[in-house]
């Protein structure tokens, strides 16, 4: 599978795990996260693996039925 494809299959699980951790609040987190890096040069192939296995960890983590809710920092 290419990597446009992996991206977007990650940001779709996302989306619909954020309907059970707290719905809207949480989708808006979500694509916060996704539009931080949004304009990574496509070529940086090592970065955007970094960052799909980065982000693959924590929807792991956000899966995980102790998670009931997620914050962001307050910048």
């Amino acid at each position: 599978m290419g990597l446009q494809r992996q991206v977007l299959s990650l940001y779709r699980q996302a989306l619909r795990v954020s309907r059970d951790k707290g719905g809207e609040p949480v989708a808006r987190i979500v694509r916060k996260e996704f539009e931080e890096f949004r304009h990574v040069d496509r070529k940086n192939f090592s970065r955007i693996e970094y960052l799909l296995r980065k982000g693959s960890k924590q929807l792991e983590t956000l899966k995980m039925s102790s998670v009931k809710k997620i914050t962001t920092d307050a910048s």
